[in-house]
């Protein structure tokens, strides 16, 4: 015969129900926050304001600012972390404090001072920089204009037609997508353009993402990122490389980042960058490209049956292909046959997919020091990097005439409507000297 429960026994299991609900639901609280971290949507959303600036870490030896004092001591909320998610999860922030990620770092901080005096690092908070004018209303409305035309000759409507045009964002296949580089701590995403200031450009990408580091430290100053490092598609996360991380969630992810982050891309004159192309590539002694494409241009337009091996024996004879050369290899239909264009020479739009990516900014190299302190301002970024000073001998569109006075007129027409698509969605003008016998 069974006893009633005592009132005592009544109480414990109630009691032992409650702290089994309690912790079964904090149970489930960490299993979504870590399958959220796994495909990387609250990566962004718990540790960074979309376009905001982000902690930054001063380099070995640097002179710490006077200005930059650290926070008070605060202990880390479980909870503030929770409504850190929600609310931004939902309608983003703005806010330039990051507090929740604020707490953690001077927690860290304070932990590491009580370990070792001599391995302390100083983390100094960066504060968004205030401007006592705003963006021109001239620069704002270049930026509208230049947006609008491409939205314009992209429609449904106009009759302007170029291969993929019509295609969705699903359409491109993964390599396609390798020139979107993406910043998760800052909500960016680059599309860069070889020829077209790229090297400074990713030289900013890696300062503000944090990819590389020197003594445990990332690199402060766009300048001193090693040359041989610039172009390490390792340092770079680009969208070609959320299948190998994300599995089937990357397309999802991909354009949840396309509608969250401040998308960017510069661009430039078609036929001068062809021309930058050249003298960049084969003027100057590349023994990849010489490989790669010279000795083909050699063989099959200059009558060479068998061209030097090496680059370096091919310009001490006097051997390379010339810009008509390249011109003719770029028109020939055996070349895409056999591979791609390389990214050097190919279309603007096909590395960047204007069509279907709504970019917030279009970049020209012609207006580049402006377009690049316009640029990091709406980025807010402006406070942690400044872009390095443009050279002024480069390739200009003055030179076209000069560069393409000796191409058959048959050949130039046929080059314009190869690059037609990049010449009018990026505003600019048709080349009519060019293109008059």
């Amino acid at each position: 015969m069974e006893h009633p429960l005592s009132k005592s026994e009544k109480m414990g299991k109630s009691r032992l129900f409650r702290v089994s609900l309690i912790l079964g639901s904090v149970f489930m609280i960490l299993l979504i926050i870590i399958y959220w971290d796994d495909v990387g949507a609250t990566h962004f959303y718990l540790h960074t304001t979309i376009s905001g600036p982000h902690t930054s870490r001063q380099p070995p030896e640097g002179n710490p600012d006077p200005k930059h004092k650290p926070e008070p001591d605060k202990e880390p909320s479980f909870l503030s972390d929770i409504d850190a998610f929600v609310n931004q999860f939902l309608v983003g922030t703005m806010d330039p404090t990051e507090q929740v990620r604020g707490q953690h770092l001077a927690a860290d901080a304070q932990n590491q001072s009580n370990e070792s005096k001599s391995d302390e690092k100083f983390v100094p908070r960066r504060e968004w920089k205030i401007h006592l004018t705003p963006i021109s209303p001239e620069l704002k409305q270049r930026q509208e204009e230049r947006k609008e035309m491409v939205r314009t000759l992209c429609s449904a409507n106009s009759t302007l037609e170029f291969p993929g045009k019509n295609r969705t964002f699903d359409d491109i296949p993964n390599k396609e997508l390798e020139h979107l580089i993406v910043d998760d701590r800052h909500g960016i995403i680059y599309c860069y353009v070889p020829k077209v200031a790229c090297t400074n450009w990713k030289r900013i990408m890696i300062v503000l993402s944090e990819s590389l580091l020197v003594d445990g430290v990332p690199y402060q100053d766009p300048l001193d990122v090693p040359i041989e490092q610039i172009h390490n598609s390792s340092l770079h996360f680009s969208f070609n490389k959320f299948w190998k991380r994300y599995g089937k969630f990357s397309r999802h992810l991909m354009k949840i980042k396309l509608k969250k982050y401040t998308k960017f891309l510069f661009v430039r004159d078609p036929f001068v960058r062809l021309i930058s192309a050249y003298r960049n590539k084969f003027e100057e002694e590349n023994q990849e490209f010489y490989k790669g494409f010279a000795r083909v241009m050699l063989k099959r337009y200059r009558n060479y049956s068998d061209p030097p091996a090496s680059v370096v024996d091919a310009f001490a004879a006097g051997i390379r292909p010339t810009f008509s050369n390249f011109i003719q290899y770029l028109l020939d239909p055996r070349t895409e046959k056999e591979a791609p264009y390389n990214e050097h020479w190919r279309q603007m739009y096909r590395l960047c997919h204007p069509c279907q990516i709504n970019y917030d900014f279009v970049g020209k190299l012609e207006t580049l020091d402006e377009d690049a302190e316009q640029l990091l301002r709406i980025l807010r970024v402006d406070n942690v990097v400044q872009f390095p000073r443009s050279h002024r001998n480069r390739t200009t569109s003055s030179w076209e005439q000069d560069w393409f006075g000796n191409i058959p007129y048959e050949l130039r027409s046929q080059l314009y409507k190869l690059y037609e698509a990049d010449f009018r969605l990026f505003g600019y003008a048709k080349p009519e000297k060019l293109l008059h016998q």
